[in-house]
């Protein structure tokens, strides 16, 4: 018996169906391991994270008059919030990772593999690496802008109570209600500042761990000491490159949107290099370095290893 065209046409189909259903699986199980990895870096990491963003708001009048280095901040908040005051705005931030390291994992490979594409002896350029890591960080921010928006919101809500102010949100939902009362703009304000900085993280953080991990690896191996060495040269790199973004991007999106203090990025960078120094754009970066390093740790750790458990290949 012969096969007719129909039959042979219905089996091609089928077998393309297949394959793309494949693929999106492959996709979103890519996706969830990178949430599930930045998910459990946050956590570990975020006390750091609430005690640089409150030393960079010092100085911008939105943060009471008295100054703290980083000790002086950590006993301050313990004494007046206690220890659940060092993760507030968690949720917030979890929240964002759902949609900012799925994305940005995700759109770095494909554009690493399927678009830039590797040079023939399997190397990405530097050049390339730069490129897709600064595009695939501002991309995943302005999706992700909320979520970044309220998280800031809620780190500065215990110093308001620590300082006796009224606080403005009743939680996390409350706060994503108060952006969204400015409409679109109010939900994406500090969108261009928290975009630029997460370029700078991503040109510091993937493309250092990309770059890093093809020389290591040929020495090391694929193993947990090459992700180690790695992740600890991404995270210092990081946080260098970032910091000055992300103090005004910190600023921006803290100030009470009623009373702004700052009329955009540009005017924040003004106000703070001539009122503070040059020097101002790096406040918090021992605990953003304190942060990054043991973010990055914790994230290309569990990223690469699951990976490994879910059946993919090492990242880079």
């Amino acid at each position: 018996f012969g096969v007719g065209p129909l039959s042979m046409t219905s089996a091609s189909v089928s077998m393309a169906d297949s394959d793309t259903a494949r693929r999106a699986q492959l996709q979103v199980v890519k996706y969830l391991t990178s949430v599930t990895a930045a998910v459990a870096a946050e956590v570990v990491t975020f006390p750091a994270d609430l005690i640089k963003t409150r030393l960079q708001i010092q100085g911008s009048g939105q943060a009471g008059k008295t100054s703290f280095g980083v000790v002086g901040m950590i006993g301050d908040l313990l004494k007046t919030e206690g220890v659940r005051g060092l993760f507030g705005g968690l949720t917030a931030s979890c929240q964002r990772h759902f949609i900012y390291s799925g994305a940005r994992m995700s759109m770095y490979e494909t554009i690493r593999e399927d678009v830039f594409g590797r040079n023939a002896d399997g190397s990405f350029p530097l050049w390339k690496s730069v490129l897709a890591g600064m595009t695939c960080g501002a991309c995943a921010q302005f999706m992700a802008t909320p979520c970044d928006g309220v998280k800031v919101q809620m780190q500065m809500e215990g110093q308001r109570r620590s300082q006796g102010l009224p606080t403005r949100f009743t939680g996390t939902l409350d706060a994503y209600r108060h952006l969204a009362k400015g409409g679109l703009p109010g939900l994406w304000r500090g969108a261009i500042p928290s975009c630029q900085r997460a370029a700078m993280v991503q040109l510091g953080d993937l493309t250092t761990y990309d770059f890093a991990k093809q020389k290591t690896v040929k020495v090391l191996g694929d193993t947990v000491a090459c992700h180690f060495v790695c992740s600890m040269a991404a995270g210092f790199s990081g946080a260098f490159f970032a910091c000055p973004a992300d103090v005004i991007k910190s600023r921006v999106m803290s100030q009470d949107p009623t009373n702004p203090v700052y009329k955009g990025s540009l005017d924040c960078l003004k106000q703070t290099v001539s009122k503070e120094g040059v020097l101002a754009l790096w406040k918090g970066f021992l605990p953003a370095w304190a942060r990054c390093g043991p973010w990055s740790l914790v994230f290309f750790l569990s990223f690469e290893q699951l990976r490994k458990a879910t059946g993919q290949a090492g990242y880079c």
